[in-house]
C-alpha cells in the first residue's frame, strides 16, 4: 500500500509491504553517500540489508534507549556526516524507533540547513506513529523534546517483517500509541485492538488505519497550531512520567498510562481491561507532586496553560485549556476512582 503525504513543507509516500526492505532502493534514492542512523537494538542485518542496495553507505550507531536522545548523540551523527564530507546531494536514513527516527531527523535537518532523509521504521509505535509527522527532536535539561524542528521525511519504507524481532514489550507500547489514536478518531480500529484473537494477523491493518488517521490530521495541521494537538493525548502527563522515570519506561507504556486520566468513565470501562489484557500499566506510579516540574516545562504550554485533550467517548475528543493543576487534579481523580473499584 502506498499513502501520499502533503505538507506546506514536502509531498512525500509511505510505502507499507511485507519485505519491503530487501527493495528499498525502489522507494529511496540510495545512489549518493548515505547515512544510516540506527541504535545497538536494531537487528545488524536490518542495516546490512538496506547499506547493500546504497552507492556509498556508511553505519551510524548509538545505544539504544531515551538516554541516548541528547546533544552528544546528535552532535556524534553530524560529526560523522562531515568526516565523510557529506554534501547536500547526500542523505540519512533512519532505521530503528522513535528515537533514531527523531535524531536522524533532527540531524539531516539542521545539517547544511537541511538535507534529505528517510525513515524505515522496525518498531510497533514507529510504524503508527514517528515515522509520519515530521517532528524531530532531542531531549534537554531532562525535559522530553524541547529542542527540535518540524522536518518532513522524503519518503518513509514500513516492512511489518521487522517486527517479528521486535520484544512483546515494544510490541504493546506500539499498540498503545495506535489505540490512543483510535480513541479519539477511530472507534472501529479501537474495537480491532479490543476484540482481536490474533494480533500478528491484524497488526498490518492497526498499522494501515493509524497512519490512515494520522495522515488526515498532519495534512491538515503540519505544525501544530490546531487539530494536531489531538495526538498529544494522553502526552502531557505521559512526557512527565517518562522524564520522572528516567528512561525506565518506554514512550508507549507512558501514553498509556498518560492518556487514563483524561478519559471518561465511559471510556475507561472499555480502555482498562484492553490495557490489563496488553499488559500496560492502569496505575501511575508517580504523584502529582512529583510530576508538577515537568508539567510546567511542557512544550505545549501557553503561559500558564496547556491545551489538553480529553476523550469523553471511544472515537471522539474534545480541547480544554486547563492549568497543570487541573491536569494533576484530573489525575488525582484517577486515583480515586480506582481505589474504589
Amino acid at each position: 500500500m502506498k499513502l501520499s503525504v502533503s505538507t506546506k513543507q514536502r509531498d512525500y509516500d509511505i510505502w507499507l509491504e511485507s519485505g519491503a526492505l530487501a527493495r528499498a532502493g525502489e522507494f529511496f534514492n540510495l545512489k549518493r553517500q548515505v547515512m544510516i542512523v540506527t541504535d545497538d537494538g536494531v537487528p545488524a542485518e536490518y542495516c546490512r540489508l538496506l547499506a547493500s542496495q546504497c552507492e556509498k553507505p556508511f553505519i551510524h550507531r548509538f545505544a539504544q534507549g531515551e538516554a541516548s536522545k541528547n546533544l552528544s548523540t546528535w552532535s556524534a551523527i553530524l560529526t560523522a556526516m562531515l568526516a565523510a564530507d557529506f554534501t547536500r546531494r547526500d542523505c540519512v536514513v533512519a532505521v530503528g524507533g522513535g528515537v533514531a527516527g527523531d535524531m536522524a531527523g533532527f540531524a539531516a535537518a539542521c545539517y547544511m540547513r537541511g538535507i534529505e532523509f528517510y525513515i524505515v521504521p522496525t518498531t510497533l509505535l514507529a510504524q503508527v506513529d514517528a515515522s509520519i509527522g515530521g517532528k524531530t527532536a532531542i531531549d534537554f535539561e531532562n525535559v522530553k523534546n524541547i529542542v527540535g524542528a518540524f522536518y518532513q521525511p522524503s519518503a518513509v519504507l514500513i516492512d511489518p517483517d521487522t517486527l517479528a524481532t521486535l520484544d512483546e514489550r515494544q510490541l504493546r507500547a506500539g499498540l498503545a500509541e495506535a489505540a490512543k489514536m483510535a480513541l479519539t478518531g477511530d472507534a472501529e480500529l479501537f474495537s480491532l485492538i479490543e476484540n482481536s484473537t490474533d494480533l500478528t494477523q491484524d497488526l498490518p491493518e492497526i498499522i494501515r488505519r493509524s497512519l490512515l488517521f494520522k495522515k488526515a490530521v498532519v495534512e491538515q495541521d503540519t505544525e501544530e497550531t490546531g487539530l494536531r494537538r489531538v495526538l498529544n493525548f494522553g502526552h502531557s502527563l505521559g512526557h512527565a512520567i517518562e522524564s520522572a522515570e528516567e528512561g525506565k519506561l518506554l514512550h508507549g507504556e507512558c501514553v498509556a498510562m498518560g492518556l487514563l486520566p483524561m478519559c471518561s468513565e465511559e471510556v475507561l470501562a472499555r480502555v482498562i481491561p484492553v490495557w490489563k489484557r496488553y499488559e500496560l500499566d492502569t496505575e501511575i506510579p508517580q504523584s502529582p507532586l512529583r510530576l508538577l516540574p515537568y508539567l510546567m516545562h511542557d512544550k505545549k504550554r501557553l503561559d500558564s496553560r496547556i491545551i489538553e485533550v480529553y476523550c469523553d467517548h471511544v472515537g471522539s475528543f474534545r480541547f480544554e485549556e486547563v492549568t497543570p493543576a487541573a491536569i494533576l487534579k484530573d489525575l488525582e481523580n484517577y486515583h480515586e476512582k480506582q481505589l474504589w473499584q
